[in-house]
């Protein structure tokens, strides 16, 4: 099924044009008809995908679409909007970032598909660390994996200088104990939008994602 049409894209290349209110409220029905209902559509049926295999998803689609609206309270930026439509499908939606799943990012310049672990409290970092250094070839096991490989790279994230002395022997065999996040992305581009495999494509990301995921949902929970 085509959820999108050219319009979605080029939308969003002309808002990156005319990022102000004016213009954005001129065209408030094309947005509507292009970007946000068959964004709704398409998550919807996501969503539905996703709970034939997972039953504790139980987020509605319209909770975990994150708003067009750029917050510029502290921005040096004060463009309005933003210049993608973005959605977070996990067990907690938008309201709970800590929970992975993944986050896609439609833009008119890629698709962007992350998933992993990007906000975490210093309990649950610490809970992911002695999860890692518990069994550290698991760990790595996991990252390892072919698919996820080849579809996501490397785990990334921001690294903490100093390592606590509890996991200095771990970080020797597993340097990645370092990080203050893990996350994991995919970067696609836009004519993935226009597909009629959009739906499965993404799938085959979550199934991909999900043992990574799921491995770290239970280190932080």
């Amino acid at each position: 099924m085509q959820y999108f049409t050219q319009d979605f894209i080029d939308f969003l290349k002309e808002l990156d044009a005319n990022n102000r209110k004016e213009w954005f409220h001129d065209n408030k029905k094309r947005y509507e008809s292009s970007v946000k209902n068959p964004f709704l559509k398409f998550l919807q049926d996501l969503f539905a995908e996703i709970r034939k295999h997972d039953n504790q998803f139980k987020v509605e689609a319209k909770d975990c679409i994150a708003r067009i609206n750029r917050d510029i309270r502290f921005a040096k930026d004060k463009t309005p909007y933003n210049i993608h439509y973005t959605a977070f499908a996990s067990r907690g939606g938008k309201k709970n970032k800590h929970i992975p799943g993944i986050f896609l990012r439609f833009g008119p310049e890629e698709v962007g598909i992350m998933g992993g672990c990007y906000m975490l409290s210093k309990e649950q970092l610490l809970s992911v660390r002695r999860q890692i250094s518990s069994n550290i070839p698991k760990f790595r096991k996991l990252i390892s994996a072919t698919d996820f490989v080849a579809k996501f790279g490397e785990i990334v994230g921001e690294e903490h200088k100093r390592i606590p002395k509890e996991f200095q022997s771990a970080h020797v065999k597993e340097p990645l104990i370092a990080k203050k996040q893990f996350y994991y992305m995919a970067q696609r581009k836009p004519e993935l939008i226009l597909s009629k495999e959009l739906l499965s494509e993404i799938m085959s990301y979550w199934h991909t994602a999900r043992p990574v995921n799921e491995y770290f949902i239970r280190a932080i929970q």
